[in-house]
């Protein structure tokens, strides 16, 4: 499932369902808690207007400053939804125009914490909003201008309200980068075409989350200790209600995976599947893969040198990975007697437990289809969890590649993998 909902005018428009507890039991309900770029982009009589309708939302939390709802407009009154602009942020700064020698991480961080002091009286109005459509069973959604930073923030505090990981909630924030293209691309439609000054803008690097939230926990002690001290709320009756009402158990059953192989045109899927696998990798600290990396065209090009394949669970994406019948830079000149599995991925948070090992057992019975004895794989010597993930899978060590080039970037050293196939 891609998080981002698409719409033709909102590029950042996401649900937060699906994100689990630490134990794994839970999950937030689907379809309740949304976070959004700004809805004022929205117009009546379109289809985008219908899409938004449709999902039910019954209250919408406009998180921009006044004079941007009277400069850029507001979602439009219907008798579905209440609407309520609330400015958490009371020191306005133009990130378009910094400099390029700023940091973001620090910067942004800094920026973070003035709100977080500052908004109080917002940010509690914005989260009593939240627990009452929570204790309703209605969605919500709120928003800013890009939905990066402000609605960042408040997404923030309540997926720690819920008991959500910092990782998840770091990796939460980083998913705008899906979407810092579009928004990109907007910014400039509306700047005669000019571009920002400052290079990150409209990126959502992990670092930014990570500093906020070690900045908060030094101040405050915790998220709690925050809403408690600076909000003045019940943190642990807030956080009760929020869980009563918004989580709910891990699905026991799941439709069963169907795979095919993946067509041209859905080369930007696959763009997309792998860069959200690289911001949860970076999120928790995995430095492998990184968004941006494999373009539509790298994919398309595997389709035809080799092949790409799709898993479904039910009408939701849940993985998908690269088939190949040689691999000269990894393991050499080597006679047709392998297939070699690269790029396997899930999408984060939302495949059936045990997806990743089922499509690799796919990708197996494919090879062994071919009449080929052996599967291979690589992966990156550096990352030891990675490797224990292929060995429990049957894969046995064989080799070291110390200079593999993968086509960009340095030269970089690779385990290498094998499993005979029966």
């Amino acid at each position: 499932m891609d998080r981002h909902i698409p719409f033709d005018r909102l590029h950042n428009f996401r649900d937060l369902g699906g994100y689990p507890t630490p134990d794994g039991r839970h999950r937030i309900r689907p379809g309740r808690l949304y976070r959004a770029d700004s809805l004022g982009k929205l117009t009546e009589d379109t289809s985008d207007w219908d899409r938004f309708l449709s999902l039910g939302i019954g209250t919408v939390i406009d998180l921009r400053h006044d004079w941007e709802v009277e400069r850029r407009g507001r979602i439009p009154a219907h008798p579905s939804f209440s609407y309520h602009n609330l400015s958490i942020e009371h020191r306005p700064y133009d990130q378009a125009a910094l400099t390029p020698d700023i940091d973001p991480g620090p910067y942004l961080a800094e920026r973070y914490m003035e709100v977080a002091e500052d908004g109080t009286k917002e940010i509690r109005a914005a989260l009593e909003l939240i627990a009452e459509a929570a204790e309703s069973g209605t969605a919500l959604a709120f928003h800013c201008a890009s939905g990066k930073d402000r609605t960042g923030q408040l997404a923030a505090l309540v997926l720690s309200l819920l008991g959500i990981p910092e990782p998840t909630i770091v990796e939460d924030f980083s998913l705008t980068e899906l979407a810092t293209p579009a928004l990109l691309a907007a910014w400039r439609t509306r700047n005669g075409g000019r571009t920002p000054t400052w290079p990150a803008w409209g990126h959502a690097p992990a670092s930014v989350m990570r500093l906020f939230l070690a900045a908060l926990n030094a101040r405050y002690g915790s998220v709690d200790g925050y809403v408690t001290d600076a909000l003045g709320m019940d943190a642990a009756h807030l956080s009760k209600t929020l869980r009563a009402h918004l989580l709910e158990p891990v699905p026991k059953s799941w439709p069963a995976l169907t795979y095919r192989k993946a067509i041209p045109a859905e080369a930007s899927v696959l763009v997309r599947l792998r860069d959200a696998a690289a911001l949860w990798q970076l999120a928790r600290g995995i430095d492998q893969w990184k968004p941006g990396e494999k373009d539509e065209a790298h994919f398309r090009a595997r389709m035809t040198d080799g092949e790409v394949w799709l898993a479904h669970s039910g009408d939701h994406l849940a993985g998908a990975w690269e088939l190949w019948w040689d691999d000269p830079a990894a393991w050499g000149p080597r006679p047709p007697d392998a297939g070699y599995v690269h790029r396997l991925m899930t999408t984060p948070h939302t495949a059936p437990p045990g997806a990743g090992r089922r499509m690799l057992a796919q990708a197996e019975s494919r090879i062994a289809a071919e009449g080929r004895p052996y599967a291979r794989l690589d992966c990156l010597a550096s990352n030891p969890r990675l490797r224990a993930y292929y060995e429990a899978a049957g894969y046995t060590v064989v080799g070291e590649q110390p200079t593999k080039n993968g086509g960009s970037g340095s030269p970089y050293a690779v385990t290498l993998l094998e499993k005979r196939l029966r």
